[in-house]
């Protein structure tokens, strides 16, 4: 059992299923985004991921070798038996994880399964990493897989970091449209109240009546399609148990962002305090960028 209550865990990063990282890389820069060097996992995928300044980071991902995500399937990895199942699911676009921070993931883990709540085994891995500048280090990680029941299209899972590349990300963090960090995360729920229980285990947190999950660094909020729509201004497609739709990232200055999405003929549109990119190839979810001062 048990015996120490966790600490509530930060959000560390998001994982956008996508077929081409060529795409993603494309369409990231068209948003204003600064892309990293593409990494190579041991298990057949692969990202270009976006860092922001305040730790958080975007992790655009794709399969590089079919013949090797299936031999890491079938060896029991469930970061990317889920992947896979994603994309059968949902196509090759779209938003699939949430990753929480974690000292611990061994401890995540055993409160999982405590839970029923496990997705099954731990992942640990190696791969390389490049800053901007070239300069090569190793990143290691310990991966801890959380999942309600039933047909849901989203799981959550924790990262611990055990080796952190030690390059400067400086210059991976200078965004041209302003973007400092993630905000909130938007989920959408036929039934929100259902996800309470996994979301607040997950992330370390009490269980209360709300759709609104303080994490340390960011809001995690479950609506249901009305509302998204309402907010938003658009869609969410099929109905779902549970998907993660919308990301908000916290800009220096709205203007900056609609200037740049106009030069760069990307469609937009003002919500309020909101600029709403609806989701597109290359980028999964819908990005909402709202000016924080």
């Amino acid at each position: 059992m048990t015996t120490t209550p966790p600490s509530p865990r930060p959000l560390d990063h998001l994982v956008l299923p996508t077929a081409s990282l060529e795409v993603a890389r494309a369409r990231l820069g068209s948003l204003g985004f600064i892309v990293a060097p593409t990494g190579l996992h041991p298990f057949g995928t692969e990202n270009c991921c976006v860092f922001l300044a305040d730790g958080t980071y975007l992790e655009p991902l794709a399969v590089g070798s079919e013949q090797i995500a299936g031999n890491a399937i079938a060896k029991g990895n469930v970061f990317v038996a889920r992947d896979r199942i994603y994309r059968d699911k949902c196509g090759n676009e779209g938003f699939s994880a949430v990753a929480l921070g974690t000292r611990n993931a061994d401890q995540d883990h055993a409160r999982y399964v405590e839970a029923d709540l496990s997705a099954g085994d731990m992942l640990s891995f190696s791969r390389a990493f490049t800053d901007a500048t070239g300069k090569s280090d190793t990143a290691s990680f310990k991966l801890a897989f959380a999942s309600g029941s039933g047909a849901t299209d989203a799981f959550l899972f924790a990262c611990e970091r055990i080796n952190a590349p030690k390059g400067d990300r400086t210059a991976l963090q200078a965004h041209a449209n302003g973007a400092t960090g993630t905000a909130e995360v938007v989920a959408v729920s036929d039934v929100p109240s259902e996800q309470h229980r996994l979301i607040s285990i997950a992330a370390g947190i009490g269980e209360g009546d709300s759709d609104v999950f303080e994490l340390p660094n960011a809001t995690l909020t479950v609506l249901d399609p009305a509302a998204i729509a309402e907010r938003f201004g658009m869609p969410v497609g099929a109905p779902s148990k549970f998907r993660f739709a919308g990301i908000v990232f916290s800009v220096q200055r709205a203007d900056v962002v609609a200037r740049l999405l106009v030069a760069n003929s990307i469609e937009h549109d003002i919500r309020g305090n909101d600029i709403v990119v609806r989701p597109a190839p290359g980028q999964g979810a819908a990005f909402i960028f709202r000016e924080i001062k």
